[in-house]
C-alpha cells in the first residue's frame, strides 16, 4: 500500500488566504502525489478571501476509519 510522505495524512485539509501562497501549498501537496477531493470552500472574513481544499493520498481512502 502506498502511504504519503514524510508521516504525512493521507487527508489533509490546506487553508488560508487566497494568494499565491496558498496556490502553492496545493500545487506541492498534488506534486507529492495527493488528489485533489472536492472543491475548494471559498469565503470572506470581512477583510479577506479565505479558501480550504481537501486533498487525499491515492489508495488511502481504505484506511480512513468511519465516524
Amino acid at each position: 500500500m502506498s502511504v504519503p510522505p514524510d508521516g504525512l495524512p493521507i487527508y489533509r485539509v490546506l487553508t488560508g488566504p487566497d494568494d499565491a501562497a496558498f496556490c502553492r501549498r496545493v500545487s506541492d501537496a498534488i506534486a507529492l502525489g495527493y488528489r485533489l477531493h472536492g472543491g475548494p470552500a471559498v469565503t470572506f472574513n470581512g477583510a479577506q478571501v479565505m479558501v480550504a481544499q481537501a486533498l487525499l493520498w491515492p489508495g488511502g481512502a481504505g484506511n480512513v476509519p468511519a465516524g
